[in-house]
């Protein structure tokens, strides 16, 4: 069996999800439309921004952009993953993560972050994702 193992800061499971080799920068990535809908922070707002300005061209925009949405690879995806998602983060919007999460076809585990915000579980995360992927790898 082939794992392979990443990590990101951040709560979005997006560049996780796609993008070989996984990048520790990556904030967002999962479910475009509604992301840019309900918050005015973080990568999210350029994508409001623009499409202010372009009005007649959303629909375009958001199919475009579906084809790097972490939400539409995650039904293709069979590996063990395990998500964390914070209640009060308004960089990520819960809601954006949750739509990855129930789409995961592989098995799946989410840990949820009530009180807190963008840092998510911080480091207090991972020992979970460590004994997780142990778990993985013993087989």
């Amino acid at each position: 069996m082939a794992v392979r193992a990443a990590g990101s800061r951040s709560r979005s499971p997006g560049c996780a999800t796609i993008s070989p080799p996984r990048s520790p920068t990556c904030r967002f990535l999962c479910h475009f439309r509604r992301a840019s809908q309900i918050t005015d922070n973080g990568p999210y707002a350029e994508i409001a921004r623009w499409l202010k300005g372009h009005r007649f061209e959303a629909e375009t925009a958001i199919g475009t952009l579906s084809y790097f949405d972490a939400v539409n690879f995650a039904a293709r995806a069979t590996c063990p993953a395990w998500f964390s998602v914070a209640l009060m983060d308004n960089v990520c919007p819960p809601s954006t993560v949750f739509a990855a999460y129930h789409r995961y076809a592989g098995p799946a585990d989410i840990e949820v972050f009530t009180y807190n915000g963008h840092e998510g579980g911080a480091e207090y995360d991972l020992p979970r994702k460590l004994n997780a992927l142990a778990g993985t790898l013993r087989g």
